[in-house]
């Protein structure tokens, strides 16, 4: 091919919150495909709050100098594999590049779902709605009637879980986010019945404001003193489920969350956590809940689109810094030339 690749490589480990600066954009041609292997051209990126953790210099976390690693769909353009055909769409972990060279053990081929958006196989369809679906019905083990805090609730994690606890039957449903803005979103589009800007004071008095007779089921996104308030808010059998630390991505010098470890005993909670990798039996089951409801209408696509993998870094770092609402995706040109 005559085209142009383009990757994203890590030039340095950030202090704090990272900057474009820790980024550089290599050139190099298409690569071809070897035997048994075919070449994906990336039309869907994901950018995720795990990433930041992977820039620190963490077991398993990204390698200076090479391509990162991400959650991308795209569609085959070349192939030297009868188990992968020119035009298939494919979910793959070789994100952060235009091109990808794939084995078939290396992607999940996607179903052409009419009526439902390619975007959604990175936010709902994806590991976002993964992680929403997981920590509700494996891990919280959510009853009908059972009232549910969210933390970071305007991120993609956040306004999955609310979607999905509401299609589920979740009684009062109260979240966390950073402005006044997003939580009248999430009231008015996404179906919580309140939302506190924790920028406004300390998490236990704003949390009681909107739960003063506790909850059931927190789902925390977020830790440090949120996870305190909740575990003081958490009714007895109450369950934590630990998804993210978002509050120590960027000041790892932190002090850890404190919270009352005797509550934890007296009221009979269940704090867990999970990696949604442990999961991905579950993908099927979450296809066939969740399609009907996309087809339907009654699961809307919460995504904030960026337009142009150029913009794949500040995508990123605007990710971080909360200018989204539900989930980040970089979409190529072509797709967006495609749909209008």
């Amino acid at each position: 091919m005559n085209e142009t690749a383009l990757t994203v490589r890590q030039t340095a480990r950030p202090h704090g919150f990272p900057t474009a600066e820790h980024f550089t954009v290599v050139e190099s041609p298409a690569p071809a495909p070897a035997d048994g292997a075919a070449l994906v051209r990336n039309l869907y990126w994901s950018v995720d709050p795990y990433h930041r953790e992977m820039m620190d210099d963490v077991p398993g976390g990204f390698t200076l100098g090479e391509p990162l690693e991400g959650r991308t769909v795209g569609r085959v353009v070349a192939s030297r594999t009868p188990r992968l055909a020119e035009g298939d769409l494919v979910f793959h972990r070789q994100g952060w590049r235009t091109h990808a060279v794939v084995t078939p053990e290396e992607v999940r081929r996607l179903p052409d779902l009419a009526d439902v958006s390619p975007t959604a196989h990175l936010s709902v369809l994806g590991g976002t709605g993964l992680t929403a679906y997981v920590a509700l019905t494996r891990i919280a083990r959510l009853q009908a009637g059972e009232d549910l805090f969210v933390s970071a609730a305007a991120g993609g994690v956040g306004t999955a879980t609310g979607r999905f606890a509401r299609l589920l039957g979740a009684g009062r449903l109260v979240g966390s986010t950073g402005s006044a803005a997003k939580a009248d979103h999430l009231v008015r589009e996404v179906g919580y019945d309140a939302v506190f800007d924790y920028r406004r004071g300390p998490a236990a008095e704003l949390l009681a404001s909107v739960a003063p007779d506790g909850v059931d089921v927190f789902v925390d996104n977020v830790g440090g003193e949120q996870l305190g308030a909740a575990v003081g808010a958490l009714r007895e059998f109450g369950r934590v489920v630990r998804v993210g630390t978002i509050s120590r991505y960027n000041t790892p010098d932190a002090p850890p969350p404190s919270f009352d470890h005797a509550a934890v005993v007296e009221k009979s909670l269940r704090v867990e956590g999970f990696l949604v990798r442990n999961h991905r039996e579950l993908q099927e089951e979450l296809h066939e809940f969740a399609v009907p409801l996309l087809r339907s209408g009654r699961l809307p696509l919460d995504e904030t689109v960026v337009d142009g993998f150029e913009h794949i870094v500040d995508a990123f770092l605007g990710m971080l810094r909360g200018e989204n609402t539900g989930k980040t995706i970089v979409r190529d040109h072509a797709e967006l030339a495609a749909l209008t």
